[in-house]
């Protein structure tokens, strides 16, 4: 169990170019080291919302997996994020600040540990998107909770929860270059 007021001297503790990530919910402090069975799927899914993001021309920035906190609450590093809706609002920040929004879409790939949706809940990110075992969950925040969904407001005539599983089941066939190539012929 972990005091919330100690969570920022657990991160001070690890620095900022640690391998490890984090995530922290109801007193609780997860510590993981990514595999490669983590970091292939986090990065392809990345790169595909990148991809549709610019192929449907919507401004984005990523903050990859910065770490959000809710003082005393919650704090999360998610394996990717973005601000869609706020990026503009984003663009130039080396900190974050205070009143920043959390991102507009969060992106984790859960491996060796499962995905705290109440640590997201209290961070309070709109759109979260779990890669477990070959499938894609979309959680939208609705009156502060989260509800499953099948399509994601920002790609909504977009197949999410099929092309996502396709495509990183055939990155280890073909690498994720391929994947990707493949991927923008079709966009």
């Amino acid at each position: 169990m972990l005091a919330g007021k100690n969570l920022n001297l657990y991160l001070q503790e690890l620095g900022e170019k640690r391998t490890t990530r984090i995530a922290y919910s109801q007193r609780n402090l997860e510590i993981m080291a990514p595999l490669p069975e983590h970091e292939i799927p986090k990065d392809l899914i990345s790169d595909i919302v990148k991809i549709l993001l610019k192929a449907k021309d919507i401004r984005y920035q990523p903050f990859g997996f910065t770490t959000f906190k809710q003082q005393g609450l919650a704090g999360v590093e998610p394996d990717a994020c973005f601000y869609i809706q706020n990026y503009q609002q984003m663009i130039g920040r080396r900190r974050l600040q205070p009143d920043d929004p959390p991102p507009d879409l969060a992106i984790e790939t859960d491996v060796t540990s499962k995905t705290t949706l109440d640590a997201y809940e209290a961070i309070r990110v709109p759109e979260l998107w779990v890669y477990d075992s070959g499938s894609l969950s979309i959680y939208l925040l609705k009156e502060g909770k989260y509800i499953k969904s099948d399509i994601s407001p920002n790609f909504e005539d977009i197949a999410i929860t099929e092309i996502i599983p396709a495509a990183v089941e055939r990155s280890w066939q073909v690498g994720s270059y391929q994947v990707l190539q493949e991927l923008e012929a079709i966009i």
